[in-house]
């Protein structure tokens, strides 16, 4: 698997970041929740007092933090200005704000040059000295990585995606607007509903989280065959 990038898209409560981080713990890559870049630049903006809605300001912020991305997937984390923030930028706040930093394409390009960086720095070496890397978020098989040799769209169905979101303890109600209510605005900017030309379909319904790894592990070894 040495130099491999394993690119995963889908909207939220589909599985793939406990997919995504099960298949490079197996296969010994890097773990990339390209999401994460989102996620932080939406605290820092949140912290900073930023107007969300002033595109120009955010995408300002976003080019200006010092964000350190560590890609062990056994214990990935998020450090922004030397504070470990990986839990931070989980909490409800910042899940009912991210779609701002999204959808705003000032601030999605220059997260998408950064993600690119990530991707081609650990090719060189990084975690995995260089065996290769899962990335993980909405475009990253047609937009940040359309090269990969895997390129895997992940779906399920709605009520599917609200149940998984909702075992994780959260309130229903915000989770049923941080899951749909995301996937709505962030469709406006880039489509990750549909499978591109090249990239292969994993409906995760009706799957066992060990079945879905598996099919994307068997992806991996036929692209590499």
């Amino acid at each position: 698997m040495t130099g491999i990038v394993i690119a995963i898209d889908g909207p939220a409560g589909t599985g793939k970041s406990t997919v995504s981080r099960e298949v490079a713990r197996r296969l010994k890559l890097a773990y990339f929740d390209t999401g994460a870049t989102y996620r932080v630049g939406t605290l820092y903006c949140l912290r900073e007092g930023v107007d969300l809605s002033n595109e120009a300001d955010v995408a300002a912020m976003v080019d200006t933090m010092n964000v350190e991305l560590r890609l062990d997937p056994g214990n990935p984390r998020v450090i922004l200005d030397d504070e470990d923030v990986s839990s931070l930028i989980r909490t409800d706040s910042v899940a009912l704000s991210v779609s701002s930093i999204a959808t705003n394409l000032e601030a999605r390009n220059i997260l998408g040059h950064m993600q690119r960086d990530v991707i081609a720095a650990e090719l060189e070496g990084g975690f995995s000295e260089g065996r290769g890397i899962v990335a993980e978020g909405r475009d990253i098989t047609t937009v940040i990585a359309p090269d990969a040799p895997v390129r895997i769209l992940l779906t399920a169905d709605e009520e599917t995606r609200i149940a998984r979101r909702s075992g994780e303890g959260a309130d229903q109600a915000t989770v049923r607007e941080a899951v749909l209510g995301r996937d709505a605005k962030d469709s406006t900017v880039v489509n990750f509903h549909t499978a591109a030309d090249g990239v292969h379909f994993i409906d995760t319904s009706d799957l066992t989280i060990d079945e879905v790894v598996a099919a994307v592990i068997k992806l991996a070894e036929e692209a590499r065959a």
